[in-house]
């Protein structure tokens, strides 16, 4: 099943999504190599491919990152240490799944704050109580714990 560019199988299996995007990331570093050839920086050389394989990497991530399994974040995670041998990525950059949570985070509160976001109509109503026991960064109710593979049960949790 491909949605949007992610591919799943019938079982929300995204091992192959992963796999397309560790080969597509290979293919632009392929590219960069060439770059480095002909005498580009390696500041620059960083810049872009900051800016093009993290870009491939991350593309929909909250929608798939539920779905990964362990193997499959391990295998963006060395495909990212990798690129510290070839001074492309930085050991004190952040991680996979540091840069997912980014991104969810970002997403989720674009979504709380804009009521016509088109994902406001999948929140939970608001919960309105008159305690307040500890700061939330949200008010809405909270979900039922489940296997956390939905990127809102992930937020809401």
């Amino acid at each position: 099943m491909l949605a949007l560019g992610v591919t799943a199988t019938n079982h929300l299996s995204v091992s192959g999504h992963v796999t397309g995007i560790i080969n597509k990331c290979a293919q632009t570093l392929y590219a960069l190599k060439v770059l480095r050839s002909q005498g580009m920086s390696a500041d620059s050389l960083a810049v872009i491919f900051k800016s093009v394989v993290l870009a491939k990497i991350l593309y929909a991530s909250p929608a798939w990152w539920g779905f990964a399994n362990s193997s499959d974040k391990d295998r963006l995670e060395a495909f990212l240490r990798r690129r510290t041998r070839l001074q492309l990525y930085r050991q004190c950059d952040p991680t996979v799944n540091q840069l997912v949570e980014d991104v969810e985070d970002k997403l989720f509160t674009s979504v709380i704050n804009n009521d016509k976001h088109d994902l406001t109509h999948i929140l939970p109503d608001p919960n309105n109580h008159t305690y307040n026991l500890r700061p939330r960064r949200h008010e809405l109710t909270l979900a039922i714990k489940g296997d956390a593979r939905d990127f809102f049960e992930r937020q809401l949790g």
